[in-house]
């Protein structure tokens, strides 16, 4: 079964707060999402530890 958690970050470059999507199913990953609003590519890096989610954006300007 797909779950999935929502988290509210801010964008690295305009600095607004959008809500991505968390597969916690995957015990760690790495991706590239474009913000909602300024279409700027973000690096995610997600590590699960059971409930506990570590959320690390990074952002090369």
């Amino acid at each position: 079964m797909l779950q999935q958690i929502e988290k509210d970050i801010s964008c690295p470059y305009c600095g607004e707060v959008i809500t991505v999507l968390i597969d916690n199913s995957v015990p760690y990953q790495e991706y590239i999402e474009d913000c909602q609003v300024c279409c700027r590519p973000i690096e995610f890096s997600v590590v699960v530890n059971g409930e506990d989610v570590e959320l690390t954006v990074n952002a090369d300007f």
